[in-house]
């Protein structure tokens, strides 16, 4: 069964704390609603199984991708 991927994991910071940045940051808001949006995009092509293994890749790159430009911007901005 799919599962959404935990990004505060990753990021090693708690949901309140990622709320508390992106409330004051619009560019990190941006950023974690395109994540968000990719991740469930992905769940959901994972539950109807009716997506390509090759556009299932490119996907979990984009999420990979947005995830590392999320922690970019969190290590300029803190």
């Amino acid at each position: 069964m799919p599962v959404k991927h935990d990004l505060y994991a990753d990021l090693s910071v708690t949901k309140e704390e990622l709320a508390k940045l992106k409330s004051g940051d619009a560019k990190l808001n941006a950023l974690v609603e395109h994540y968000d949006e990719l991740d469930i995009q992905i769940v959901s092509a994972e539950e109807a199984g009716d997506i390509p293994d090759d556009e299932l890749k490119k996907l979990k790159e984009k999420r990979l991708q947005a995830k590392d430009t999320i922690a970019g911007h969190l290590n300029t901005a803190g």
